[in-house]
């Protein structure tokens, strides 16, 4: 094989990506034109105009497409969304989730299953609360308190009605095929009476408790908060954190070291604490039962400087000897372990701070405010579910083999929080949200004691308040006259509607036709990250009131990162609206979005420059479809993605590349074409046997949940094999042409639903008689469909299109441009037969075996190539080199190997690498042959 080479020119500029517009109209609902000429390139504003709405309008989404009152023996496929959060706006972390599950849905669709994905959004108590209380207060200048409870609420329903259909809107653009007329909000009648009544039959069987305990505090919401709601920072000493409501950063973390003096004695025991205002709600000093400094303190007590208080020394194994002096202060009241210290040895409960964070119960001289921002541990009467057995239950679900978590390297965070579960608090001191059903009782008799808050006896719930009084009157034995009731003012966690998401939706506790039909589901897809919060809680409490798993299969996906492995944060300006990937957004967008955030001035000055640095000419439009492949192919089963925006570009220029080969084909194969079943010579057979096996490597991902695997196949196959090899063909069988394209449009059906749409509405049908109206309800692609072709050169059109790329690539290497390849057969001139045309511009010399099992000497000078897994071949390869960047290039491809001195005396080169350079300059001719670094040859086996 010879080369000449041109003199190098300058490199040309990057053409401006095509915006092109849908200009026909179309009311929203109706089929868009299919009819007029494609544009000459691809444009996303194009190509998604108009089938969304159409989509919907033709009820494609809907299980109801098919039917769900006879069985379909093809099965059923059914999973809810994880429901996003009223107040919110998508970011690409929710744009990962809703790309898996669409494309799913897609495919179980496209498989002839009956379909559901359920829609749904969480009303989000805290989020909205806080959100709609800013707003009155901007607005109007006025606290929640100010409206009273009722008028509040109406202002909540008033936002929600006004801005809670964003996030709709941004699930639209993404194209997710969610059944909208099943779509759900947590707050809605039917899903309310579900929540009230998992309440009432979990409280009637004792599984619901009231209990004073510790809870997290928040000083600002007067609420209890859930463990994911808390921000947790391990600080390793001093640090400086800003705090909302400070001008000046807060100092956090400094160890303060302090003795206290042992009762009868002058003898000190010294403690430390980085939270020294908590000394003053100290009950005790703890030591380790083992640590020999302070086995004579046994008994002992210590005094508080500062109260009237004399506290016990107690010795506890939770004590680490080795830290500090191995002597611990322990606060009760207010430390989640020294809780547990308290009530292992009685200790007392002395709460120093009240809701509001102002310090009670000490001397006046400590009597200061504290920040509204920080989470106090806190003693609060509150509402716990016990978990024990559900937990228990759970997790034997997952031993037994009954529920499936993929990927199983989640096994052992599952095993681990259910075999050690802890009681969960579900009371929440806010307004917005399902307000507890649960009545205080007071009875009006002098025979019965007054009870107190914090004793469930005197607690009763009721879906009534009569039906309330009535369970009250018959527990005290009295007569419903004498009963006062009133009801808890707290609402539910919100992770407790959430809990019962999955069959809420279907009308729970009623049997109705989708209860029976839907529930339980098929899949439950995720992040990870909410695998105890919401995954957990679904199983148990969908095992407790339905007797019946959720769903068989749990997918957890990675959670995105940005492209520098950093968690999206506000502050940090990573966080992206996938609407702004899919439109495209100017940098100074991105810094005017910055403005409508809760960010302080330091931090949105810190955001701007994340985003300058990150996207200094802010973000190009990629359209959906490049959005979602993308998400697909980052999607590895591990615990984080990190997910560079820019390269999403990229697979914008793989649809333009399909929407140009389907232009290009639908040419080759005229007006008048008619599609039929036949295939001609080898190269039909082998293109064929390639798209046999993407639908194999397709099938196989969906059912492995291996998105990377999926889109690598589907690239592969339009990119390498149909676009490089087949196309480039001056004769390629229509038929065989036809088959290709409508069979990988298909393929590509769930991850690109609007191209792929575009262009199968342009082919003609091979059946037209039963043609479904959408690629979106048209069968997805199986081996059997595509014939594979039974032919002896399956590995010469491989080797074929392995030297293609290698060709394609060399002029970039080397930055030069017209580069003329002239052909040399010295063997086997029969090599490619009809695979290459006459009239290509290289021939490519390979010497090989070409029967099963014969073999023969190799020729000496031959270097290897391995053109797949089951041929190796030895190339004869003669080039004309007058480019340095040409000739090394060919080194790195033919031996994969780095010019070293080591390769230079393999290959028979006098010079060093130091020298190579130098010594072609001077030769403007050089004639370089390549030997063989290896003496080992496979046999040939050809394709069956």
């Amino acid at each position: 094989m010879f080369c000449s080479l041109s003199q190098k020119k300058a490199k040309p500029e990057k053409k401006e990506l095509g915006v092109i517009t849908y200009s026909i109209p179309t009311p929203p609902g109706d089929k868009k034109d299919v009819i007029s000429p494609l544009p000459d390139s691809y444009s996303p504003q194009y190509v998604e105009a108009a089938w969304y709405p159409w989509w919907e309008k033709q009820g494609f989404f809907k299980p109801e497409y098919g039917s769900i009152s006879e069985p379909n023996p093809r099965g059923i496929f059914m999973m809810c969304i994880p429901p996003p959060n009223v107040t919110g706006s998508l970011h690409l972390g929710h744009a990962l989730t809703n790309a898996i599950q669409d494309c799913l849905t897609r495919w179980h669709r496209m498989r002839g299953e009956t379909t559901l994905w359920n829609p749904g959004c969480d009303h989000a108590g805290i989020a909205t609360q806080v959100v709609v209380e800013k707003k009155l207060m901007r607005e109007r200048g006025m606290s929640r308190h100010d409206l009273g409870r009722e008028n509040f609420i109406q202002e909540v329903w008033k936002w929600k009605n006004e801005k809670g259909d964003r996030i709709y809107h941004q699930l639209k653009k993404l194209g997710s095929s969610l059944d909208w007329d099943r779509a759900c909000f947590t707050m809605d009648p039917k899903l309310s009476y579900a929540v009230q009544e998992a309440f009432i039959r979990m409280h009637d069987e004792g599984v619901i408790y009231r209990s004073k305990r510790l809870v997290n505090w928040s000083c600002t919401l007067n609420s209890a908060i859930s463990d994911i709601e808390v921000d947790k920072k391990e600080l390793t000493g001093r640090t400086l954190l800003p705090v909302p409501g400070y001008k000046e950063k807060v100092e956090f973390g400094v160890l303060v070291s302090f003795a206290y003096k042992i009762d009868g004695s002058d003898e000190e025991v010294i403690v430390a604490t980085t939270r020294i205002e908590t000394m003053l709600g100290d009950t005790a000093v703890a030591v380790h039962p083992e640590d020999p400094r302070y086995q004579h303190l046994k008994g002992k007590t210590v005094l508080h400087p500062f109260c009237d208080r004399k506290m016990p020394i107690v010795f506890d194994d939770f004590v680490d000897m080795n830290f500090g002096t191995g002597a611990v202060k322990i606060t009760p009241a207010h430390d989640h372990n020294d809780y547990e210290v308290g009530v292992r040895h009685n200790l007392a409960f002395i709460n120093i701070l009240d809701e509001n964070g102002l310090l009670i119960n000490v001397p006046p001289p400590f009597l200061v405010y504290r920040s509204k921002d920080i989470v106090e541990p806190l003693l609060k009467p509150q509402w716990y579910v016990n978990c024990t057995d559900m937990g228990k239950e759970a997790a034997d679900a997952v031993r037994e083999g009954r529920l499936k978590i993929i990927p199983d390297h989640h096994l052992k965070t599952w095993f681990n929080w259910m075999d050690n579960i802890r009681d969960w608090c579900i009371s929440r001191q806010l307004w917005w949200g399902h307000r507890i059903p649960a009545y205080f009782i007071t009875v009006n008799d002098p025979s019965v004691q007054p009870g107190e808050d914090v004793d469930g006896h005197y607690w009763v719930s009721g879906r009534t308040e009569e039906e309330a009084r009535q369970k009250a009157a018959k527990r005290f034995n009295v007569s419903a006259d004498k009963i006062s009731l009133r009801q808890d003012e707290d609402v539910l966690d919100t992770w407790f509607s959430s809990g019962i998401f999955p069959f809420s939706i279907f009308g729970w506790p009623n049997e109705t036709q989708d209860l029976s039909v839907f529930y339980p589901g098929t899949l439950l897809e995720t992040g990870h990250d909410i695998l105890f919060f919401w995954v957990a809680r679904m199983v148990m409490m969908g095992l407790k009131l339905t007797g019946k798993l959720p769903f068989r299969e749990v997918y957890l996906h990675a959670v995105v990162r940005d492209a520098h492995g950093r968690k999206m944060s506000k502050s940090l300006g990573n966080v992206i609206d996938p609407l702004d990937v899919i439109t495209g957004i100017s940098l100074e967008g991105l810094h005017a979005q910055l403005k409508d955030s809760n960010l302080d001035p330091l931090e949105v000055e810190k955001a701007k420059q994340g985003q300058k640095s990150d996207y200094p000419t802010g973000i190009p439009e990629c359209g959906t479809d490049a959005l979602r492949f993308a998400l697909c192919a980052y999607t590895s089963q591990g615990r984080d993605i990190n997910l560079d925006v820019n390269r999403i570009l990229g697979y914008r220029h793989f649809c333009n590349k399909l929407w140009n080969a389907v232009k290009f084909a639908m040419k080759t194969l005229g007006d008048n074409f008619v599609p039929s079943e036949k295939a001609q010579s080898v190269s039909d057979r082998w293109i064929l046997s390639r798209l046999s096996a993407a639908v194999a490597l397709c099938g196989a991902g969906f059912q492995a949940y291996d998105f990377p695997a999926i889109t690598t196949a589907i690239y592969n196959f339009w990119l390498y094999e149909l676009c490089d090899v087949y196309l480039v063909r001056k004769w390629c069988d229509q038929q065989t042409l036809y088959t290709c394209l409508e069979v990988g449009l298909r393929l590509l059906a769930p991850i690109m639903p609007f191209v792929t749409e575009e262009l199968f509405q342009r082919l003609p049908r091979r059946r037209p008689q039963d043609n479904p109206p959408s690629i979106s309800v048209t069968p997805y692609p199986e081996t059997d469909e595509v014939r594979r072709g039974k032919h002896k050169r399956g590995w010469q059109i491989l080797t074929y299109m392995q030297m293609m790329k290698q060709m394609h690539f060399l002029p970039q290497v080397g930055n030069c441009e017209n580069i003329t390849y002239f052909g040399c057969q010295m063997f086997s001139s029969w090599v490619f037969g009809d695979v290459v045309p006459p009239s290509f511009f290289f021939h490519v010399v390979i010497v090989l075996l070409a029967q099963r099992g014969a073999s023969q000497p190799v020729p000496e000078g031959c270097a290897v190539a391995i053109a797949s897994d089951r041929c190796t071949v030895n190339l004869m390869l003669k080039v004309r080199v007058n480019n340095l960047l040409c000739f090394l290039w060919i080194l790195l491809s033919v031996h994969s190997r780095p010019v070293t001195n080591t390769v230079c005396m393999e290959l028979n080169l006098p010079h060093k690498p130091s020298t190579l350079g130098a010594k072609l300059q001077t030769i403007k001719v050089q004639y370089l042959h390549f030997p063989c670094t290896a003496t080992v040859y496979n046999q040939v086996q050809a394709l069956s």
